[in-house]
C-alpha cells in the first residue's frame, strides 16, 4: 500500500475496514478494542503516515501539548536562559513551549494572552511586565504560574531580591568600600525596587554602627540594559579620583556589563580602582575581563517547579521564594588606598 499524501483518519478507517469511531478509539488508546482490529488500525496508520491533527486532539481534550511562555524582553539574558532551561524541561515531558515577547507593553501582554488561549495550552507560565493586565484574562480553569514578577491573584516563584541586593551591598562593605554607588532598574519594577531595598537596607545598617566608618551611597536609576549600565556609570564614575565611587553595584548583570565598558573607556582599572558587583548571573558574566562578580539568580530551579506546576507534577500554593548566592569572581577586590 503506498503512503498517502496527507492522509485523513477517514483513509485509516476506509483501508482498515471500520468505522471513524473505531481509529479514534485506537488513537486514544481505548481498551475496549479488540486487539486483532487495533493492530490492524495501526499497521495502516504506519503504512499510510497518518498523524493525528494536534489542534483537534487539543479541542476534544480541552487541552495541548503546549505549554504557553511569556516573557517582558527576549533579549535580556536572564529570559533567554530562562526560557532554554524551560524549552529543555518541557520538551522532556512530551511538551512544546510557544514563546511570546511582550516589549514590556501592557497591551501586547494581553494580545499575546489571548493569542495563547486560543491554541488551548496546558498551562501558561508569564514573567508579567509593570501594569500587567494580564491577570483578568487568565481563566482560573487554566494551570497559570508567574515568574520573577508578582501578578496579583497568582502564584510566583521568584528569587528573594531583598535578600540578593543585602548579600551584594555586604560583600562591598566587607571588602572595606565605604564610597558606594548603586545602579537601580526602572522604579516601576518590583523586582527592581526590591533589589534596591535590600542594598539600601544593608547599607544603613553599615551607617548605625559607628565602628564601621561613614559609608556614602549615590542611587541612580536605569533600565535592565548594557547602554543604560555605560551610560549612568559615566556620571557615577565622572570628577576626580579623590570623590568618585570605589565600588558599584547594579541590578543586572546587563548593566554591570556596561558599566565595565564606561570604566575601560575612562581609563579605570576594575577591580583596582573600581568594584563591580552584577546581579543574576547570566553566562556572559564569566565570560567577559574581568570576570563579574555576581548574585546568583537559580534560573534552573525557577524553570523546573513552574514547569512542573504547569503539569500537575508540584502544586503551587501563593509564593515561592528562592535564595540567592553571591558568585565572587573577579570585579571586587579592596579597595586600594588614593
Amino acid at each position: 500500500m503506498e503512503m498517502a499524501l496527507n492522509p485523513t483518519v477517514k483513509d485509516v478507517a476506509r483501508a482498515a475496514g471500520v468505522s471513524v469511531g473505531t481509529v479514534s478509539r485506537v488513537l486514544a488508546k481505548n481498551e475496549t478494542v479488540n486487539p486483532v482490529i487495533r493492530q490492524r488500525v495501526e499497521e495502516i496508520i504506519e503504512r499510510l503516515g497518518y498523524r493525528p491533527s494536534s489542534l483537534g486532539r487539543s479541542l476534544r481534550l480541552n487541552k495541548s501539548d503546549i505549554i504557553g511562555l511569556i516573557i517582558p524582553d527576549i533579549t535580556n539574558p536572564f529570559f533567554a536562559e530562562l526560557a532554554k532551561h524551560l524549552e529543555t524541561l518541557a520538551s522532556a515531558a512530551g511538551y512544546s513551549v510557544l514563546l511570546a515577547n511582550t516589549h514590556e507593553d501592557p497591551k501586547a501582554e494581553c494580545k499575546q494572552v489571548q493569542s495563547l488561549l486560543g491554541r488551548v495550552p496546558a498551562g501558561i507560565v508569564i514573567a508579567p511586565v509593570s501594569g500587567s493586565l494580564a491577570g483578568e484574562i487568565l481563566s482560573d480553569s487554566l494551570v497559570s504560574v508567574t515568574i520573577d514578577r508578582a501578578l496579583t491573584g497568582h502564584s510566583l516563584v521568584a528569587t528573594d531580591n531583598v535578600e540578593g541586593g543585602r548579600l551584594a551591598a555586604s560583600h562591598l562593605l566587607e571588602l572595606g568600600h565605604r564610597r558606594i554607588g548603586y545602579i537601580s532598574g526602572p522604579s516601576t519594577t518590583d523586582v527592581s525596587i526590591q533589589r534596591l531595598n535590600g542594598f539600601q537596607g544593608r547599607i544603613e545598617e553599615a551607617l548605625a554602627n559607628p565602628s564601621q566608618g561613614a559609608v556614602e551611597l549615590t542611587v541612580l536609576e536605569g533600565n535592565f540594559d548594557y547602554k543604560s549600565g555605560e551610560a549612568i556609570g559615566r556620571k557615577l564614575l565622572q570628577g576626580d579620583r579623590k570623590h568618585r565611587p570605589t565600588a558599584i553595584a547594579t541590578a543586572n548583570d546587563q548593566q554591570a556589563i556596561g558599566l565595565l565598558r564606561a570604566s575601560r573607556d575612562l581609563g579605570i582599572r576594575v577591580p583596582e580602582d573600581l568594584s563591580i558587583v552584577g546581579f543574576d548571573d547570566i553566562p556572559l558574566a564569566s565570560l567577559v575581563l574581568p570576570r563579574l562578580t555576581t548574585v546568583r539568580q537559580p534560573i534552573e530551579e525557577i524553570a523546573e517547579i513552574a514547569v512542573r506546576a504547569v503539569l500537575g507534577k508540584g502544586p503551587i500554593v501563593g509564593q515561592i521564594t528562592l535564595k540567592p548566592a553571591l558568585i565572587e569572581r573577579d570585579s571586587t577586590a579592596p579597595p586600594r588606598p588614593r
